[in-house]
Order: C-alpha cells, then sequence, then structure tokens
C-alpha cells in the first residue's frame, strides 16, 4: 500500500466561528492537531469546503430551510477556510454539496484501496458520513479523532463510537498514534 494521505474535511469559518449556528466549541483545539498533522503529510493532503450549492428541489431544500442561515451564496466568506487551514494543502480545494466528502473526486487523486487519515469538523456530520462512504469504497481509513471537532462533546464521542464499530476498514486513534504510524 502507497503512503498514507491526510483529508482534512470542512474547516471552514461556518463550523469554526462561535458566531455560527454551526460552530463547534472544540474547533480551535482541532485546528492545531490538524497543522500537526498536515506537517507529517506534506503534499499528501486534501482539504475540502462544503458548499451550499446542493440542488433545492431535493431533500436539500428541506435542509436549507431548517437552516436558513446557511442558504448564502457559495462566495460567502462563511464557506471560506479559516485562516489556519489556508495554506495545508498544495491540491486545490475539493468544493462538495454533501455531507460525505468521499467519492471520484478524492479517489482519482489518492488511489483506489488508499490508505486516509481524516481529520476535520463536524465528527458527528461529515466525518462521519466521509468515513463510511471511503470504507464502503474499500479504503484504508483512520480517524484522528483529536483532530476532530463534533458539534457537542456527546456527539463527537458518539460517533467516534460508531465508527469504531468498523475495524478493519475504519480504525480511530489519535494524532500521535498517526504520526508515529507513519
Amino acid at each position: 500500500m502507497s503512503d498514507p494521505w491526510l483529508v482534512v474535511i470542512d474547516p471552514q469559518n461556518i463550523f469554526a466561528s462561535r458566531d455560527s449556528a454551526w460552530g463547534s466549541p472544540f474547533f480551535g483545539d482541532a485546528i492545531v492537531r490538524i497543522r500537526e498533522l498536515a506537517a507529517v503529510f506534506g503534499d499528501r493532503v486534501l482539504v475540502t469546503r462544503w458548499m451550499p450549492t446542493a440542488d433545492r428541489s431535493t431533500a436539500w431544500g428541506d435542509y436549507f430551510a431548517e437552516w436558513p442561515f446557511a442558504d448564502r451564496p457559495a462566495d460567502d466568506a462563511l464557506f471560506d477556510l479559516v485562516p489556519e487551514a489556508q495554506d495545508l494543502s498544495p491540491h486545490p480545494t475539493l468544493d462538495l454539496p454533501t455531507f460525505g466528502k468521499w467519492g471520484s473526486e478524492i479517489e482519482a487523486i489518492v488511489g483506489r484501496g488508499a490508505h486516509v487519515v481524516l481529520a476535520g469538523v463536524s465528527t458527528d456530520c461529515c466525518v462521519l458520513s466521509t468515513a463510511l462512504a471511503a470504507a464502503d469504497a474499500g479504503a484504508h481509513v483512520t480517524i484522528a479523532a483529536d483532530a476532530c471537532a463534533g458539534s457537542t462533546a456527546e456527539n463527537h464521542a458518539a460517533a467516534l463510537h460508531v465508527m469504531g464499530l468498523y475495524p478493519p476498514q475504519l480504525m480511530v486513534g489519535d494524532t500521535a498514534s498517526v504520526t508515529a504510524g507513519l
């Protein structure tokens, strides 16, 4: 198997700001760990952004009705990467209108059956959705739990518990264990 890739999920203002309805109170701690990991992974880092561009005629219409504060143009500063994430990757940011970020875009870069380490926000939404899709697609997935930020401490723990039910395709670790394994 080739060297693993770090996929940093949605390190954006909408998930980092304390003023955002989706802001994680744990984002500040997670971004420190994300930067540590990115320094070790070098050019094998991908960064994603969630974008509000989903088709409103689908269930996403109901979603945006529930969360009208996020129904803004895609170029709104709320969807920008936080400053600490802007230099994490030499690759273009992958902008997707889905919770789960795993798909042909990422697989084309990292390779089929690759080992990926996931970090980012929110553990209980986009990280979980990405992890399960990646495992289903045959990727080897490690979650760097301390480099993820959940919506709440309880939801973070619950998502880690669920992901921990999928070994050996999906393993839960932390920054120290990931870097030690490289």
